[in-house]
């Protein structure tokens, strides 16, 4: 499946992405009941209501959220927004997946900050988006991308709408897009546009939350078969268009999935065989999809080791830390690349071995609804082979046999 995130009219805010996953529906009893528990994690914020209501925006019918808050603190250091984030996404048991897009939307946050005024992440202060609002758009987000499973999709969004002009805030007066939109969009693969109206229509919780979902930017949507839609309504009204954000998913209609990876790299000379092998264990365990070591020469002949990771674009930071923190590394390369990949699902099958009963992991791939090619995922294959203390080879062989009978394969 594909999801495309259009903004390239009215832009994108927390709230708004948000309501548009209710809008295309998501639940908002369990996105309701799962924002009410963070507040535990930030002292002097009320949510006093909370809900979620349709509404239309010049002609287009949508949803927005309706939030009433009591707030105490107008000004916060960005890590006690994230420790906040970081406890609520454990207290309500986000998947991984969502885990990981919550710390890395807020860090986007944090960095922006960090980077505009020359401050580390520690002495960070949010002004405007010190309010339990921030929290809400994020948490909310997540528990409803993960109720709508639409992590396991391929995110693609439009160039985003900005607006222009300026725009007051706790620094004083500054040109849109302010220098936060800017800092966060930086780097990554999504465009940006002016719009066509003289006011900030893209926020930086927005801006956030876009760069760590989508997997790439494109100005067209992609073949597909549309099979939902959400509108997200913001707070403002403006003439000439309705300030929505749109939600497109559909069933991809091409052969070949294309999307857009980081690559990291840096060369190591002075550690260990032990030291790069926990550091490929920790990298695959923070998100990265593939890690290979080469071995080479470098200047004066020096021997080295090229490791070279692929990685979604979201969980690029977390990646850059590993690599740092466990190999000690001075630097790090990135840069982004673009692949076809062919469409697979994931499926869980029950398979009986000896006696005994298993759910595996299989690797799907069709064609015209014929299953042309599956591959069991191996961490499964080791289970059932300590299980039953045979080789990994021979449990392979039984596993793929029962697999083929399940699915009708000759």
């Amino acid at each position: 499946m594909v999801l495309v995130i259009d903004a390239q009219v009215a832009g994108i805010s927390g709230d708004m992405l948000l309501s548009s996953l209710v809008d295309m529906g998501a639940k908002k009893s369990k996105i309701i009941d799962g924002v009410y528990s963070v507040e535990e994690y930030l002292k002097g914020s009320k949510i006093v209501k909370m809900d979620f209501e349709k509404t239309v925006k010049h002609g287009t019918k949508s949803t927005y959220l309706v939030l009433e808050t009591d707030e105490k603190y107008h000004e916060r250091k960005g890590v006690e927004i994230q420790e906040c984030i970081l406890s609520a996404s454990d207290r309500i048991g986000l998947s991984e997946k969502a885990k990981v897009f919550a710390k890395e939307s807020i860090r986007s946050l944090l960095y922006a900050e960090s980077n505009i005024h020359g401050e580390p992440l520690e002495s960070v202060h949010f002004h405007e988006a010190s309010s339990i609002d921030t929290v809400i758009d994020i948490i909310g987000s997540a528990i409803a991308l993960d109720d709508l499973r639409l992590f396991s999709d391929e995110i693609i969004s439009t160039p985003v709408a900005v607006g222009g002009g300026t725009l007051a805030f706790s620094h004083g007066i500054v040109s849109n897009p302010a220098s936060a939109i800017l800092e966060i969009f930086r780097g990554s693969d999504i465009a940006i546009r002016g719009g066509q109206i003289k006011e900030e229509i893209t926020t930086p919780t927005g801006a956030s939350l876009l760069v760590n979902l989508a997997d790439r930017c494109s100005e067209f949507y992609p073949a597909m078969k549309i099979k939902s839609i959400g509108y997200g309504a913001g707070s403002k009204n403006f003439d000439g268009f309705p300030n929505v954000l749109k939600i497109v998913q559909g069933e991809s209609t091409e052969e070949f999935q294309l999307d857009t990876i980081q690559i990291l790299e840096t060369n190591l000379d002075d550690v260990s065989g032990e030291t790069i092998g926990h550091m490929i264990d920790k990298l695959i365990a923070n998100g990265a999809k593939d890690v290979t070591v080469t071995g080479g020469i470098t200047k004066k002949g020096r021997p080295t080791n090229l490791v070279s990771v692929i990685c979604d674009p979201f969980v690029t930071n977390t990646l850059i830390s590993t690599l740092i923190s466990e190999t000690g590394t001075l630097g790090v390369r990135i840069r982004s690349s673009s692949r076809y990949v062919v469409p697979r699902i994931v499926v869980s099958i029950p398979i009986m071995i000896q006696g005994n009963n298993f759910i595996v992991r299989c690797k799907i791939v069709k064609h015209n609804e014929t299953i042309k090619h599956f591959k069991v995922e191996s961490d499964d294959v080791k289970i059932i082979s300590d299980s039953l203390s045979l080789s990994f080879k021979e449990t392979l062989g039984l596993i793929s046999d029962e697999v083929k009978s399940r699915l009708n394969i000759k």
